[in-house]
């Protein structure tokens, strides 16, 4: 029996149909409330789609105030209310383009976007125990191999820490070849990381490929070392002052239901939609709402095979992972902000210079742009208490008060005025009149707004 062929004008056709079914479709509606932007992306459902959308918008420093999440059959749509980070709906025009083209082609825009910074670039992704003056450490031995710190995240968390440093040889400013030197740079890193004979090991790996998002490979790591595995006991005298997380399944739709209430803060979404992804669950419908200094999230999961959580302990270790997620980021460190022309040992100069003030770095964010050091720490006392202000005035002094500068973290949540949360929720309950609203209305997730 002879195969069928299709003509070629036919197949195009069909092609063009996959491209545009496949294609997110992005709404963006600046008319509906008077202080947010109302954004929807239409898409068929895959994994990860809802992490896509939520990182575009977190990484351009956007507030999330509220998001409606509906599937329905192989159809994804998601609803975000955002607002710039004064609180104000996006008037630019410029910004508006950008967010429609990213959230149409995400996955390929971002991954363009790293491979573009991590092309001729060294990566290594280090985790172990976290310690007083461990960066400063970790930054010391780089130095005195001549490498540069290109770029680098730090993340610390109930005694663990996480970090991926991106480095270049200072000689050529190129992608770093000897794979002698690397063992050598890799296996001293390790002796730092490892120095108090951390039973659970201290880890180093290298990747000359692109890292992909790094906030995301930070949970990841995070994860995979375990660190929620200590934060019950760790956090158990202050449970009052914890997220509050909750799971319970659904039995009769097949669902189990993850409650979420805390402090809002940035990026608090993107971190909650992360850690359920990347353990492999799939977010089917949701409401996100922000409203004074609290957020309420309550999202319906399924297993990759369509199944609810199955267990006791699944469930137990489901609200440990996300109280973690949420709490590796929030922090009540004061923000140090360096900005001065990059050079050799800059980074271990500044650190050392924390070091030795009994300083202790929680969270950075290390940037080379153009020949200039752009650079975000966050630091507690030696302990994990406040710094004092007057060695925070050393510090700054020592380093330059020209380049090292105190920051204070805008609100979690700019309240906008002249507008009561009411009014807000009706005019965009009103806009999901909608698909959204009629979907999760009659899965029984929202009540009637009539």
């Amino acid at each position: 029996m002879r195969e069928m062929a299709w003509p070629a004008a036919t197949l195009d056709e069909y092609e063009k149909l996959v491209i545009r079914m496949n294609t997110p479709r992005v709404v963006i509606d600046n008319g509906v409330c008077p202080d947010v932007t109302l954004i929807k992306v239409d898409s068929a459902r895959k994994h990860g789609i809802l992490l896509e959308a939520v990182q575009v918008l977190t990484d351009l420093d956007l507030s999330i105030r509220k998001a409606y999440i509906s599937s329905d059959g192989r159809w994804f749509m998601d609803v975000f209310h955002v607002s710039d980070s004064s609180g104000r709906k996006l008037a630019d025009e410029s910004l508006v383009s950008f967010i429609e083209h990213s959230l149409a082609a995400a996955d390929s825009n971002l991954d363009e976007q790293t491979e573009d910074a991590s092309r001729l670039l060294t990566t290594l992704e280090l985790t172990g125990t976290d310690r007083p003056g461990l960066f400063s450490e970790l930054c010391a031995v780089l130095s005195d191999l001549d490498f540069a710190i290109a770029d680098a995240s730090v993340w610390t968390y109930n005694g663990r820490a996480a970090a991926l440093v991106t480095i270049e040889g200072l000689e050529s400013g190129s992608s770093v070849g000897d794979t002698d030197k690397i063992a050598l740079v890799t296996t001293r890193l390790r002796n730092v990381l490892n120095r108090d004979h951390d039973l659970r090991g201290a880890k180093t790996s290298v990747s000359t490929a692109a890292v992909g998002h790094a906030d995301r490979r930070l949970h990841q790591l995070m994860l995979a070392d375990r660190d929620y595995e200590s934060a019950a006991v760790a956090s158990a005298s202050a449970s009052s002052s914890r997220p509050s997380v909750t799971v319970q399944n659904w039995t009769e739709r097949g669902y189990s239901v993850v409650g979420v209430q805390c402090r809002d803060r940035p990026k608090l979404l993107f971190d909650v939609v992360c850690t359920l992804t990347d353990m492999e669950y799939v977010i089917f419908h949701g409401t996100v709402d922000t409203g004074s200094d609290r957020a309420h999230l309550e999202l319906y999961v399924r297993h990759l095979d369509g199944s609810p959580i199955r267990s006791e302990a699944e469930r137990q270790r489901v609200i440990q992972c996300l109280q973690a997620a949420i709490e590796r980021r929030a922090t009540e460190a004061l923000r140090l902000e360096l900005c001065t022309r990059d050079r050799q040992g800059l980074l271990a100069d500044v650190t050392r210079t924390f070091r030795e003030n009994g300083l202790s770095i929680t969270r950075a964010e290390i940037r080379t742009k153009e020949q200039m050091a752009m650079d975000t720490f966050y630091v507690t006392d030696a302990a994990g208490n406040p710094a004092n202000p007057k060695t925070i005035d050393a510090v700054v002094d020592r380093v330059g008060r020209d380049s090292l500068k105190v920051v204070q973290d805008r609100p979690s949540r700019p309240i906008a005025k002249d507008r009561s949360a009411a009014e807000e929720m009706g005019a965009g309950l009103f806009y999901l009149g909608s698909l959204v609203k009629r979907n999760l209305y009659n899965l029984g997730l929202i009540r009637s707004c009539s």
